[in-house]
């Protein structure tokens, strides 16, 4: 009786056990479908993570309160617009005193005399042409001087978009709307010199997000970087479809990462200074080091890789290593001293054999060690 009962007992701790492991499976179980599901509903949009600091001001062509209808009234005729713009954070925007001022109204100007014109020529397009001709509102069809001061009269107060006036993109006549959408709507593509692709975007299939979501979190740009960028940077485009390259048009990074599209003080438009713009992600790099690279810091990372791509290893704008150190030290094969003498010299050799920190050393002025 004593062993049955022990059988017994045996038989009814190894069903408790079993239940508690299933139990503490289970749990485990919905544990990692639980933090996956927050995994994938953690998942951002490609935008920053608060906006730029932008002050709205009162419009310079402000006029009387009776001057201005209301964004409804735009939307009876440009239904497709008023719908998109109200989306935006700039359909949001209010001027204290100013009530009045909103809408489309704050961008294009007072609208009455328009609105009232056209509404009189009841659809008829001579008289409609007429009425806009004698009743004009700003439509962002004027010279990119023109078109970039209607934005720039809140933008200028941003830090990103302060020196835009300075840019290479000013400077080349180009306005904020050619790369910005303030209202997103379908545009005619010009294709007839046809549409250049990327060579990897047969080998990698990026997640795309539909273009509406991305315009209205990706400072309204009418395309994703770096296809709108490639629209006018072509040689650029060509550059990144060569072997070694940034991982741009394989998604991991943009042009913005690196350049300030509205300009910057420094070269290039880069974000920061020189070699400050490359050790960002390359933190390795950064030093400080007791010995330190000359060309770093005279001409920056780009006085030895191009970084938009080449056909050399690690970006190198020469394919062999040596050559690359030849172009600036050009003294040692008329040294006596070994091994950099004529015939001690090493000309197979690698430089970087010996002098292994390249980018700076906190042990040798060599860069030995």
């Amino acid at each position: 009786m004593a062993t049955r009962a022990l059988l017994n007992a045996k038989h009814m701790l190894m069903r408790i056990h079993n239940r508690g492991r299933t139990l503490a499976q289970a749990i485990l179980l919905a544990g990692c479908m639980a933090f996956a599901a927050s995994g994938v509903f953690a998942q951002t949009l490609p935008e920053a993570p608060q906006g730029p600091s932008v002050a709205s001001r009162v419009p310079a062509n402000a006029a009387a309160a009776g001057e201005y209808v209301g964004v409804d009234k735009c939307q009876s005729c440009h239904k497709a617009e008023t719908t998109e713009f109200r989306k935006t954070g700039h359909s949001k925007l209010t001027f204290p005193g100013k009530e009045y001022i909103q809408g489309c109204e704050t961008c294009h100007g007072p609208g009455k005399a328009h609105s009232d014109s056209v509404q009189a020529a009841h659809g008829d397009d001579a008289e409609i042409a007429v009425a806009l001709k004698k009743f004009p509102i700003f439509s962002f069809h004027g010279s990119p001087e023109e078109n970039a001061a209607r934005c720039m009269s809140c933008h200028v107060s941003s830090k990103q978009q302060e020196f835009f006036a300075h840019s290479e993109h000013a400077g080349h006549g180009i306005s904020c709307n050619q790369c910005h959408a303030t209202h997103l709507v379908d545009d005619v593509k010009d294709l007839s010199k046809g549409d250049l692709s990327y060579p990897q975007g047969y080998f990698f299939n990026l997640p795309k997000l539909s273009d509406e979501i991305r315009w209205q979190h990706n400072s309204l740009l009418k395309q994703s970087e770096p296809e709108l960028c490639f629209t006018c940077h072509r040689t650029l485009q060509a550059q990144f479809a060569l072997p070694v390259h940034h991982r741009v048009p394989e998604g991991l990074m943009k042009c913005s990462d690196c350049h300030n599209p509205h300009g910057t003080m420094n070269l290039a438009s880069l974000n920061k200074p020189g070699w400050e713009t490359c050790v960002k992600c390359h933190v390795e790099k950064r030093g400080p080091f007791v010995f330190e690279h000359p060309a770093v810091k005279v001409e920056g990372c780009v006085a030895c890789h191009n970084p938009h791509g080449s056909t050399n290893r690690m970006l190198l704008v020469r394919r062999e290593g040596r050559q690359l150190c030849l172009q600036c030290h050009t003294g040692f094969h008329g040294q006596a001293a070994v091994p950099h003498s004529r015939l001690g010299f090493q000309t197979s050799g690698e430089c970087v054999r010996c002098h292994v920190t390249v980018h700076g050393s906190n042990l040798d002025v060599n860069f030995l060690r």
